[in-house]
């Protein structure tokens, strides 16, 4: 991996690791952004986007652990793994370039949909909403290791404070990556390119959970949200257009 392409990791996984560490979700997105252009396969820029949020969520799952309460995220866990399972593996079914352009009109999409549309929907946490949501949340996260907006959308509605609903969506994100680094290296996309690809990424993010946890009561959400949306969709369609 060339010095420019080190340092623009280093910098989007430090950025994405801030995002998360502010809003509770949100490295995926950003980071796919940029890491299917630097890795040799769409599948390797998956499986590295994943086991980097993986390493940031377990950190931040252990210490909120006591606010756990697993029934409440075991049965959506348990349907985004199933799912996901059989969306990684659809992967290697893709050429990549397709990928690029249906990862394209997904940032678009997710853009649109948190600028104008997330704040009007309530959701009640009932059994059927967590099976919709897990299974949309799967093919995200399994195609594109996008599967946060899904289950944020959950977590925000059966979550009654702020300490519950990190602590249950980082847990959610941690084993969610966990078992699909599995379902990856089944798959063959956990390389040596991934794993040295990690081993820079990762100093990224301990810099953006550092900073994030220093600033993230200072800064506006709302501002941060917004730029990072817009962000997304002009990625999504230099993709497209790519």
């Amino acid at each position: 991996m060339e010095m420019n392409s080190i340092l623009i990791l280093i910098g989007i996984s430090c950025m994405g690791s801030f995002i998360q560490r502010v809003s509770g979700f949100g490295f995926g997105i950003f980071v796919m952004t940029i890491l299917p252009h630097l890795l040799p396969s769409y599948g390797e820029a998956t499986a590295l986007s994943g086991m980097l949020a993986g390493s940031m969520s377990i950190v931040v799952a252990i210490r909120m652990r006591k606010f756990i309460v697993w029934r409440e995220v075991l049965p959506i866990l348990t349907i985004f793994g199933v799912v996901s399972f059989f969306a990684v593996s659809a992967v290697a079914n893709f050429d990549d370039k397709f990928l690029k352009h249906i990862l394209g009109a997904i940032l678009i999409v997710i853009s649109i949909y948190f600028f104008f549309i997330s704040e009007k929907i309530k959701l009640k946490p009932t059994l059927f909403v967590q099976t919709i949501l897990g299974i949309i949340s799967g093919i995200m996260g399994g195609l594109f290791a996008m599967q946060g907006p899904p289950s944020v959308l959950y977590f925000l509605a059966s979550c009654s404070s702020k300490e519950k609903y990190i602590a249950h969506s980082q847990t959610y994100f941690a084993l969610g990556n966990l078992m699909m680094t599995f379902f990856r290296a089944g798959n063959g996309f956990v390389t040596p390119a991934v794993g040295m690809a990690y081993g820079c990424g990762i100093i990224g993010v301990i810099i953006g959970l550092f900073i994030g946890g220093k600033v993230f009561k200072k800064i506006p959400h709302k501002v941060l949200k917004k730029i990072v949306y817009a962000y997304m969709a002009v990625s999504g369609v230099v993709a497209l257009c790519a």
